[in-house]
């Protein structure tokens, strides 16, 4: 009898779906067999998280989220790039649960690697800045570099987000010297993909970061 797959609940602090359907199809691509990723997508908040008080006000609802769904769950990913929520849910709940921010800065920095992060949300960079130093990785942690343009534009044209992004991932590289650059958005994933392969240095994409990261996590916890 082929068991159930254990089921990991993917919450979009955002409250656009098709970037909820989007996240949730690249988690699914890379989740090993015997894992499924469902989606979840916030309602109170804008359809794309740019500022603090946004980041900020999103956190209660991903929590309620996860009391809601985590019954039927065997781990949590919060997926916006602050990692909204992911405190209040690791410490009212016993499941296991991570972050694309944390989760994507843990692998950046494997092996003592100074990495940096290239976004498109400038009005975040304090936010940013504040997760390294949480995870003691602050020493490694080379800056963020922030792709031109308004952050709602550069979204709705695929083409030209990829191309900011790919100026801001050099100036990490060749100013900052960055040995690997993180894409620090859930709902730049699809863009984090394309640009993996123009570049030599690891390009970090946060989705597989926090779905290799979960899955590790439920394994360890119910190895069998």
């Amino acid at each position: 009898m082929v068991s159930d797959p254990r089921r990991i609940l993917l919450i979009n602090p955002n409250s656009l779906e098709a970037t909820t359907a989007m996240m949730v199809a690249i988690a699914r691509s890379v989740a090993t067999d015997g894992f499924d990723v469902v989606g979840a997508t916030a309602a109170r908040a804008p359809s794309m998280i740019v500022t603090p008080d946004a980041l900020e006000a999103a956190a209660p609802e991903v929590e309620e989220i996860a009391t809601a769904c985590g019954n039927g769950c065997n781990g949590i990913i919060v997926a916006a790039f602050g990692d909204p929520g992911l405190a209040g849910i690791k410490a009212g709940m016993k499941l296991p649960s991570v972050g694309i921010g944390e989760s994507s800065m843990l692998e950046a920095a494997e092996n003592g690697r100074r990495f940096g992060v290239a976004t498109t949300t400038p009005l975040l960079q304090s936010r940013i800045d504040t997760l390294p130093a949480a995870l003691g990785l602050r020493s490694l942690y080379t800056g963020t570099r922030f792709a031109e343009g308004d952050p709602q534009e550069l979204m709705r044209d695929p083409s030209q987000l990829r191309a900011a992004l790919a100026a801001a991932v050099e100036a990490c590289i060749a100013q900052d010297g960055a040995e690997a650059v993180i894409i620090g958005g859930g709902p730049l994933g699809e863009a984090a993909r394309e640009l993996q392969p123009m570049f030599t240095v690891p390009i970090i994409a946060p989705i597989p970061s926090a779905v290799t990261r979960i899955i590790r996590l439920i394994e360890a916890r119910s190895p069998n």
